[in-house]
């Protein structure tokens, strides 16, 4: 496993990769709250991994035990102008989004409290494993006189419904990660020994050659753009990437294994 150190100053996000996985790593312990630092740091990791043909998803997590992320550093809003806290809330604005339209496969690793804008970097994942009995989730923003600024409102409604959303962000309330998976803001809850273990071998069945990265990487992009236009327009969309796939070795692969009545083995190409 090769480490990459992206900046040289100090280092706020470990990025690492192995066997076609990214790992993304919040590295600011024990909350692991997000400076402007961090977060362009944080977009030079994504925009790597991107770009990677080797890497076919992308892991996110917190370094140490305690904390996914607590979310934007408050001590370093509270001594900005209005201005820089603006502007901070819109680079962290884009950068999720590219996050969240990297047409590769993004797992949040909640492997400890994960609150706030910590909560609005998971929410712009595609999915989200979390450790059994590792924390609270939430966006408690309400406790500070402002909103969740960084997508949380827009992604948060649309994953868990309108209603249901302004409930939880009026109140603030956090709660625990069984509960964040029984509304469906979660997608499992691991046991809390061998989590990571647990998070790499999910991980692994998204990877060539049991899985067409191509063709998830398409749907990824289908779903979350799709979900932004009328309905015939996602239509459209999805047509357009249907037969980018149909050009694929993957595709031909998959189809001719089918007929064959043979196992598949898709090279990502």
């Amino acid at each position: 496993m090769g480490t990459v150190t992206l900046t040289e100053s100090k280092t706020l996000i470990n990025y690492q990769t192995e066997g076609g996985l990214a790992w993304i790593e919040m590295n600011d312990p024990p909350a692991n709250t997000y400076t402007y630092e961090m977060m362009r740091q944080f977009d030079e990791a994504i925009l790597r991994a991107r770009m990677d043909d080797s890497v076919h998803v992308l892991i996110l997590r917190g370094a140490g035990e305690k904390f996914f992320s607590a979310g934007a550093n408050i001590k370093m809003l509270s001594s900005v102008t209005p201005e820089f806290k603006y502007y901070f809330c819109l680079h962290a604005n884009e950068t999720l989004n590219r996050l969240e339209q990297t047409p590769k496969l993004v797992i949040a690793a909640l492997n400890g409290h994960t609150v706030g804008g910590g909560l609005e970097i998971a929410l712009a994942a595609d999915v989200r494993l979390a450790r059994q009995d590792a924390g609270k989730i939430g966006l408690p923003e309400v406790a500070l006189g402002v909103l969740p600024g960084t997508g949380g409102t827009q992604r948060l409604s649309r994953l868990i419904g309108k209603s249901r959303a302004i409930e939880l962000m009026a109140t603030g309330r956090t709660f625990s990660f069984e509960e964040a998976e029984e509304i469906g803001l979660v997608n499992q809850v691991f046991d809390r020994d061998g989590f990571f273990e647990q998070v790499t071998e999910y991980a692994k069945q998204f990877l060539p050659p049991r899985k067409a990265a191509l063709a998830v990487g398409r749907i990824k992009r289908a779903v979350q753009s799709g979900l932004e236009m009328s309905f015939g327009e996602g239509l459209s969309l999805e047509r357009e990437l249907q037969q980018q796939l149909f050009r694929s070795e993957d595709a031909r692969e998959g189809l001719a294994a089918y007929v064959e009545k043979r196992t598949a083995n898709f090279k990502a190409k």
